[in-house]
């Protein structure tokens, strides 16, 4: 694994600080993506688990989809892989599934929730909803959003250690 990442500035302002740390942890989950097969992407952490890096980067192109339109800008998108048929679908990868797809869906996600963050304050509230209360700022998302991809990075460890003995942070 060669990506390089950029550590947070240690000095910034809280917003700068959000934002760094949310795109160290972005840029994590790339970096222990890179460099493997469709083939490895899709390797299992270990039976039952159906967990494998490509469902975790599809997984998370459904965090930021919910997080940065539907609650944010209440935008009434339609999740990208799961249904209500199958709740997990961003983990249950078909044949026709390609790591191609999945990190453009994930990128294109990333790219929207910065342009939907971009003009507003760390204390503006989402215009829609989440299961979790009623209003949410700015701040509470860019939170939450550090701490959904350090748990799923931390999985990605396990997955790309068992994948090719790769580890580190």
């Amino acid at each position: 694994m060669t990506s390089e990442r950029s550590l947070p500035s240690t000095t910034a302002d809280e917003r700068a600080m959000l934002e760094g740390w949310l795109d160290y942890h972005r840029q994590t989950l790339a970096h222990k993506c890179e460099g493997l097969s469709d083939a490895q992407l899709r390797t299992a952490s270990a039976a039952p688990s159906d967990l494998t890096l490509m469902g975790l980067v599809r997984h998370m192109a459904e965090v930021e989809q919910h997080w940065f339109r539907r609650v944010l800008m209440a935008d009434d998108s339609k999740p990208l892989y799961s249904s209500e048929a199958d709740p997990d679908g961003e983990f249950h990868l078909t044949e026709e599934d390609t790591w191609q797809e999945a990190r453009a869906a994930w990128q294109a996600e990333i790219d929207t929730a910065r342009r939907n963050a971009a003009g507003l304050g760390l204390d503006d509230v989402g215009r829609g909803r989440s299961r979790l209360a009623g209003t949410i700022s700015l701040r509470w998302i860019y939170t939450h959003m550090i701490e959904e991809y350090a748990r799923h990075n931390g999985h990605a460890d396990l997955l790309r250690e068992r994948i090719d003995g790769a580890t580190g942070d």
